[in-house]
């Protein structure tokens, strides 16, 4: 069964055979064509040759089917020639890498002439471009995992892929053991202490997948170390392959890093990955250190992810990470002929751990942790930027951000100077930051130095121990809503909303302060509404200090309970109603305009106003400094403020 790959449809493959995959349509590929430029034969053989001899092959060598023994220390240079039609048994010597093909073997002790391999598809037999079969794709695979093992050792630390346009099979466990399947063993896989070097002609496509198969990647690192992978061009299936009905984890990734140590990812570009882009993970559980390998130093960076289905990078296991510079475009969209899976985000960090049925103890699985995401740029993504679900000391960084980001079971994680701009509707319509309630496992983190436009939310804030300091937010619906949050600092912010600037209703807050904000809110600058307002919540307490609310609109303590509000400068007025253990202290200056300095109404219980400045409401004469309205207006302590 074949199909024009921009045509064929999920509907079409599953009509035909569903267990048959995707046979890739037949294309014109015009291969690079290697140096090996020169025709002439050669007018000598090596029946003649010596030790320590230089041979330069400006000519064809025709070995003629034989088996040449050297002697030792023979080199062979290239200028423009070829050798083939034989074997070469060396005894010491070393080769140039241009000489290396299907049509000559080599043996003994030799080694390349430089430690750069450059590949030419054409010079060998087992690597086919273009049109394919599975069983084609299958030997391509095998064989380029191959060649680089063979040039390295042969001497090779960097094998350099030009012009290259080829399928391959990441699906099929390895015989015998064809019940076992590990994607990253299965894969073209890039040894240890090497570089593969692709270019910007250099296109590496997974062949379609079957229904029901749940991974593959192309390239892989598997208990590897000290390797880089840079340039290219990755190609996914996510619109050719077979999806079955529950389709959500199925797919593969382009790229796979398990148990690597010191790798380097570099300037690749990422399309359409079924699955992902790359997925970052270990060998064996972080509790048992008699089978864990774990991932170590690993840099992402320069990277394009395009249109990646599920997620661009997923990381479960790994420590010392930089994920930096990289373009995120349209991550978990659906297409064409496919929905985007789950999750959804650009970056998801998210390792395993679960609660030992025992002992009722968090049980670590898997450990992500040391992470670094700076420099990035994201857009489009349909979840969001990046979801921080379990990982420790994450860094977030001078990325540029257009969809959402979240915080989850994480503890010492940073987002920092980061931009987020949401620049089309759907961003719009979400947060730009939620800091979501993760229990005992959230704690030390922060929010700072961020610039925030165009949300309907700013930031979200559930977490303990969260602080939310030094952001600039403009021209979002609300700057910052607090919910279920304790021992956390909300302070030095400037905030510019068309709605409410600082928000906490239906939820409690105990031990948060909120000083030296700028604000600006477009409806009420502080609304806090069903607060600590439950008999478990008595004594939670928050205060708003040295804050300067710049425009005319109001502050209100509604059903609130816990509040100290002081040495504020409150351009606007305060109401407070049906509220209890409010103070409004020492503030300097409080001058409505269309409304009373501080209006008091309901029920209110233990309200104190203290040594406020505050100044005749400039508007309707109906409005005055001191409005105490209240059901029990004896409940209300008014002492030595002064109105002006």
């Amino acid at each position: 069964m074949t199909c024009i790959t921009t045509s064929c449809s999920k509907e079409d493959v599953a009509d035909n055979d569903p267990e048959a995959g995707v046979e890739i349509p037949p294309e014109e590929i015009i291969p690079d064509l290697p140096p090996n430029i020169i025709t002439t034969p050669c007018d000598f053989d090596l029946s003649s040759v010596v030790a320590n001899a230089t041979i330069i092959l400006n000519c064809v060598l025709d070995l003629k089917g034989e088996t040449i023994t050297l002697p030792s220390n023979v080199r062979f240079e290239f200028e423009g020639g070829d050798i083939k039609n034989g074997k070469l048994i060396f005894t010491g010597g070393t080769i140039a890498g241009e000489l290396l093909s299907s049509n000559l073997e080599i043996e003994g002790d030799v080694q390349l002439e430089k430690p750069t391999f450059q590949f030419f598809a054409s010079r060998w037999d087992g690597i086919v471009e273009g049109s394919t079969t599975s069983d084609i794709a299958q030997n391509n695979n095998d064989e380029l995992e191959r060649l680089m093992e063979y040039t390295k050792e042969l001497g090779a630390k960097t094998f350099q892929i030009g012009k290259l346009d080829a399928y391959f099979q990441v699906h099929n466990p390895t015989p015998p053991f064809s019940f076992v399947f590990h994607p990253s063993i299965e894969a073209v896989n890039v040894p240890s202490n090497f570089n593969l070097i692709m270019s910007d002609n250099t296109h590496l496509r997974i062949f379609p997948g079957k229904v029901d198969q749940v991974n593959g990647t192309i390239l892989a690192i598997h208990d590897a170390e000290n390797v880089t992978i840079k340039g290219g061009n990755l190609h996914g299936d996510r619109d050719v392959r077979v999806y079955s009905s529950n389709d959500e984890q199925e797919g593969s990734h382009l790229t796979q890093i398990r148990s690597g140590r010191n790798i380097v990812i570099d300037g690749v570009k990422y399309f359409e990955g079924s699955k992902g882009g790359i997925a970052i993970s270990s060998i064996g559980f972080s509790f048992n250190p008699d089978t864990y390998n774990p991932t170590t130093g690993i840099t992402i960076k320069n990277c394009t992810f395009k249109d990646i289905r599920r997620m661009s990078i997923a990381l479960t296991d790994g420590r010392d990470v930089i994920i930096e510079n990289n373009t995120f475009i349209n991550s978990g969209n659906a297409s064409t002929n496919s929905n985007g899976g789950g999750v959804g985000y650009a970056i998801n960090i998210e390792a395993t751990r679960r609660r030992h049925p025992d002992t009722n103890e968090i049980q670590e699985y898997e450990k992500a942790f040391d992470i670094t995401i700076r420099g990035n740029t994201e857009m489009g993504s349909r979840g969001g930027c990046v979801a921080v679900t379990i990982g420790q000391k994450v860094t977030i960084e001078n990325n540029n951000f257009e969809t959402q980001l979240v915080l989850a079971y994480t503890n010492g994680t940073k987002v920092i100077n980061n931009t987020f701009k949401a620049l089309t509707p759907e961003a719009a319509d979400r947060f730009a930051i939620f800091a979501s309630d993760g229990g005992e496992t959230a704690f030390n983190n922060e929010i700072s130095g961020n610039t925030i436009s165009g949300y309907d939310l700013a930031i979200g804030t559930n977490g303990n121990d969260t602080d939310v300091t030094g952001n600039i937010i403009t021209d979002c619906s609300i700057g910052i809503q607090i919910g279920k949050s304790a021992n956390s600092q909300i302070n030095n912010n400037k905030i510019t909303t068309t709605g409410n600037a600082i928000s906490a209703t239906n939820s409690f807050v105990k031990n948060v302060s909120l000083k030296g904000n700028e604000i600006n809110g477009g409806r009420f600058h502080v609304y806090f509404a069903q607060l600590n307002d439950k008999p478990e919540y008595a004594d939670y307490r928050v205060t708003l200090q040295n804050n300067t609310f710049i425009t005319s609109k109001t502050i209100s303590f509604s059903k609130a309970n816990g509040i100290i509000f002081k040495n504020n400068i409150v351009t606007g007025g305060i109401e407070i109603g049906d509220a209890s253990n409010i103070e409004v202290l020492g503030n300097t200056k409080i001058s409505p305009t269309d409304s009373d300095g501080i209006r008091l109404y309901g029920d209110n219980t233990a309200v104190s106003l203290v040594n406020n400045t505050i100044y005749e409401p400039t508007g309707a004469s109906r409005y005055v400094c001191i409005n105490n309205n209240s059901n029990n207006p004896s409940a209300i302590t008014d002492t030595n403020n002064t109105c002006n």
